[in-house]
């Protein structure tokens, strides 16, 4: 009689012992070492010294990220019944001029004035405090969380600064700790004065650090042969959107609301890219611009996210220097005008629930509100979910509210009736704001520019009128144009003044709900969350990846190199794959714990072991990844399971009643 031992107890079992993934801290030097070497991702031209900010994705990076993307569009697009675009990353100067990025896209650097090193402001600055803070800790006697290091001794000095075991005065600490959580929310000049102030310097030279300068983020490019077009690389998906909104809105029958979604690449030319792939050139995004009635932000679907209970940090708790969060419903945060509107407050939702059904861990997850410097002019109300990593919380998903501004803007600038016609079911008489202009006197104070100023007043909303109406009264007002200048008009040049008109058809300008997916960092702060270690031996890393994401669903082995054994596992991996289920056989010479281990690495969630048993009564085990209990049944029934698990239909307990235990011996007849 011939016994094959099991690798472990079977599900559900009295004898199943419970998982431990906290037995050992986390190992971000294991973890990187497991990303390397199993080829998730590395740096793109590699063996030419490699850029920085750019990343090759591997087999296991490739796939994982594709199974990311499907479940996001499954989520979104597929369930929302969203408008899918696919629009060009090269992008005309003259839509990104509009949009106002060519002017105002960029972060603030600073430089070593001797050397000429160059460093992103805040991020210095954040940096320097931080290790101040740390250097207080350590002086205190208290533990601190350990510091990430990178290999890249260039990137070691940028980011993670030394600290140094020194006791601050508790006046300090609590302004250092109200600096670090207004962050965000500094200016140019505002960081300027902050590094004059606490003398903060270069922390690799001592040297001092020039001032603050705007530096435009996107790459700069030529369209054909002449020169004469010039263009960008896209640093974000919107603007396709937005100059194709006249066709979408044809699309959906002339109705809102409605939204389009888009997943591509997009590119910004960071200053000092680094922690891998959350700060590249770059990178995948997955957007959606969600068009609705700027009267009635109202979702259909509200009542489906209500009870979701997200973790808030708002704007004025930041604004007194804390980061104390708040755990609430998404109703009661819009119940208590927290959070702007129910069409806001349902993506907030839906984002939550998506980043939890990938893996993402919701406890190290928060919903950040933008503070009122941070907040484009436009823009009623922004949210950031940050995640939790080795590197601190982590912009990974924005969601805004970004008013008229995109579609106006554009529409201004082209001519081009970017709006929703909707007709009445009744006439009706309506109070508007009625635009004159002195037409002599407006033409020559403003010259070339006065037909884009006209044309951007006749297209504002009402409630932007009655505030440009009421600053005139006192003299002047300014007007933001697509040109991203301001001008001023006076009370000599327009007047406004109410009128009364009976409309049969109500015409608007939609407004903008904008959810923003970061792909990579998503992925990556997914990687993190789910890499753990078997208490029993911490070299035995596992990314316990979900099915819906893994890369690779479930691995084939063989207890043998018998030939008969082989041409078998071929066999069910080919009848895997025939109903599209990513498997991977291993016919190594590697012993089955050695197979196993290595396949926990790559996330594998299930593993099927081939025995003698196979070939003479027709049965295969079912391994769980996590737990590592199995299961056992005829193949047929074990693929049929495995495909259910794969698609959520079942979970392991399901699959522990339609399969039996495996006692870890199964007899084969000699």
């Amino acid at each position: 009689m011939v016994t094959q031992s099991a690798a472990s107890t079977s599900h559900p079992s009295e004898l199943a012992q419970p998982i431990n993934k906290t037995a050992h801290e986390f190992d971000k030097t294991a973890l990187d070492a497991l990303l390397a070497r199993r080829f998730f991702f590395a740096p793109a031209f590699e063996i030419y010294g490699g850029v920085a900010g750019l990343y090759d994705y591997g087999p296991t990076g490739s796939a994982l990220q594709a199974n990311v993307l499907d479940a996001w569009r499954k989520h979104y697009i597929i369930e929302e019944d969203m408008l899918e675009l696919d629009t060009t990353i090269m992008t005309l100067s003259e839509v990104l001029k509009t949009s106002g990025h060519v002017d105002k896209f960029a972060d603030w650097m600073v430089k070593d004035v001797q050397t000429g090193e160059i460093f992103r402001a805040d991020h210095l600055v954040e940096a320097v405090i931080e290790a101040r803070l740390k250097g207080d800790k350590e002086a205190r006697g208290v533990k601190d969380e350990p510091v990430v290091e990178e290999d890249d001794k260039k990137k070691k000095k940028k980011k993670n600064v030394k600290s140094v075991a020194i006791k601050l005065d508790d006046e300090v600490v609590a302004e250092y700790e109200s600096l670090l959580a207004q962050i965000d929310n500094y200016t140019g000049p505002e960081l300027g004065e902050l590094v004059r102030k606490h003398n903060i310097r270069n922390p690799a030279t001592g040297n001092e650090l020039s001032e603050p300068v705007e530096f435009n983020l996107m790459f700069e490019s030529n369209i054909g042969p002449t020169g004469q077009i010039k263009g960008y690389l896209r640093p974000e998906t919107a603007q396709g959107h937005f100059v194709n909104f006249a066709r979408l809105l044809e699309f959906n029958n002339g109705k809102v609301p409605f939204a389009s979604a888009q997943i591509g690449r997009s590119f910004r030319n960071e200053i000092a890219p680094r922690q891998g792939l959350l700060r590249v050139r770059e990178f995948t995004m997955a957007e959606i611009e969600h068009y609705v009635d700027p009267l009635d932000k109202r979702h259909a679907r509200f009542n489906e996210v209500k009870d979701v209970v997200l973790t808030l940090l708002p704007k004025d708790i930041q604004s007194e220097g804390k980061t104390d969060l708040t755990q609430m419903t998404v109703g009661d945060a819009v119940a208590q005008k927290i959070v702007d509107n129910e069409t806001l407050g349902y993506f907030l939702g839906r984002t939550q629930l998506f980043l939890q059904k990938i893996g993402i861990d919701p406890k190290r997850m928060r919903c950040r509100q933008h503070m009122a410097n941070e907040m484009a002019h436009y823009a009623a109300d922004c949210w950031d979910f940050e995640i939790q990593s080795s590197y601190g919380w982590i912009e990974c998903v924005g969601c805004a509210d970004r008013s008229a501004y995109d579609l106006t803007v554009h529409s201004v600038r082209t001519k081009q009736p970017l709006r929703v016609q909707q007709k009445l079911d009744q006439p009706r008489k309506v109070e508007k704001l009625d635009v004159q202009f002195d037409a002599k006197k407006f033409g020559m104070t403003f010259k070339k520019d006065a037909t884009m100023i006209k044309d951007t007043l006749l297209g504002l909303e009402k409630d932007k009128l009655q505030c440009i109406k009421d600053e005139l009264v006192n003299g002047k007002s300014s007007v933001k144009c697509a040109d991203g200048k301001s001008y001023d008009i006076t009370s000599d040049l327009v007047k406004i003044e109410p009128i009364t008109v009976t409309e049969h058809m109500r015409e608007f300008t939609p407004n903008v709900i904008e959810p923003s997916f970061g792909i990579g960092r998503i992925l990556y702060s997914l990687l993190e969350h789910s890499y753990w270690a078997r208490e029993q031996d911490k070299a035995r890393g596992v990314l316990s990846l979900p099915s819906v994401v893994a890369p690779i669903k479930c691995l084939i082995v063989t207890i043998s190199q018998d030939a008969e054994l082989r041409a078998k596992i071929h066999e069910i991996s080919r009848k895997m794959r025939r109903i599209g289920i990513a498997s991977r056989v291993d016919d190594s010479s590697a012993s089955i714990g050695k197979k196993y281990a290595r396949n926990d690495e790559l996330g594998t969630p299930f593993g099927c072991t081939v025995d003698f048993a196979t070939i003479q009564k027709g049965t295969i085990t079912l391994r769980e990844r996590d737990s590592t209990n199995q299961l056992i049944g005829q193949v047929d029934d074990v693929i049929a399971v495995v495909d259910q698990l794969v698609k959520g239909s079942i979970d392991w307990k399901g699959a522990s009643e339609k399969l039996e235990p495996y006692s870890g011996v199964q007899d084969v007849e000699e």
